[in-house]
């Protein structure tokens, strides 16, 4: 999907075009792309902080620096495998720090549960400024039968509800495993409800969205014929480039071509709102993969007496 996304904007390019997008690159003042990149790091940081708050009402103390290095080898993983960033991200705590994986993950979600609360907060804050527009755009991804929707979730819970039932009776000791597995998951779902420090988990998560807003603002002035974004615009182009990146892997292809979609409705031409597009996700791109992969070498080191 992503390589088709990639392929599908830049076949209708001329070679002109194509150009062009080159010199774009070469011109773009990156003083505001580094900018931006430090702020992306610094939200980084501040969830890889941010999680001792969730494992401490577990009994678990984590440790900052393998916190931030198994959230860079996460990220890095979602660019290969959808959604096993977070498995790998719990698993290398579960190795370093003696964390059983289950909570770990059971936090991760919870964390993820506190992301889609702060994705709506944006979402609202942006309807406030232009409601019919936002609102028409989201109501366009919707399904016309949101019936289907209860049909689908009535066919999975009894799916769900057989296995249970074939599963205990088949096999009562992985029946026991799962279900203890699942417990650990929701004890770590919980733990945002039993923190001590409620306080400083809800600055953290404000304080990471803040970022997530400037770092894409700060990119916009890489260009010229972005540099002078409307508030709705930067808004509307924030959700539009955050919503693409769950489509496909680290929002390959989606993201350029989301973020150009949604300029466009306020101006911006095209072309320059697809280069925009593709110098904000490569960017931020290559940030990933290089501390990525340099977690994934440092990780061992930094843990080698355990």
């Amino acid at each position: 999907m992503g390589v088709f996304l990639i392929w599908l904007p830049l076949s209708k390019l001329s070679s002109s075009d194509f150009v062009t997008i080159k010199n774009a690159f070469k011109n773009a003042n990156y003083y505001w792309i580094l900018l931006a990149l430090f702020l992306g790091f610094l939200s980084h940081a501040s969830r890889a902080y941010r999680w001792k708050y969730l494992l401490q009402p577990l009994g678990y103390k984590l440790s900052f620096i393998n916190s931030l290095l198994a959230v860079f080898a996460g990220y890095l993983v979602n660019f290969g495998i959808p959604r096993a960033g977070e498995i790998t991200r719990a698993a290398s705590i579960a190795k370093y720090e003696n964390i059983p994986f289950e909570k770990a993950f059971g936090t991760i979600v919870a964390e993820r549960i506190a992301d889609i609360f702060m994705l709506i907060l944006v979402i609202l804050l942006a309807l406030i400024f232009q409601f019919d527009l936002i609102w028409n755009l989201i109501t366009a991804k919707l399904p016309k039968n949101p019936f289907k929707i209860v049909q689908y979730f009535i066919v999975l819970m009894l799916v769900l509800l057989l296995c249970y039932a074939v599963l205990k009776k088949i096999s009562p000791s992985l029946f026991i495993k799962i279900k203890n597995f699942a417990r650990g998951l929701i004890e770590g779902g919980l733990s945002i409800l039993k923190m001590k420090h409620k306080v400083y988990f809800i600055a953290h998560t404000l304080f990471i969205w803040i970022l997530y807003v400037l770092t894409f603002y700060f990119a916009s002035f890489a260009l010229p014929e972005t540099s002078n974004l409307s508030i709705e615009a930067l808004f509307t182009g924030f959700i539009v480039g955050s919503l693409s990146i769950a489509a496909t892997n680290g929002g390959i292809g989606t993201y350029p071509l989301g973020v150009q979609q949604a300029l466009m409705l306020y101006g911006i031409s095209a072309l320059p709102a697809l280069t925009f597009g593709w110098i904000n996700w490569t960017s931020q791109t290559i940030g990933i993969i290089l501390f990525g992969a340099f977690s994934f070498f440092l990780l061992p080191i930094v843990n080698k007496s355990k």
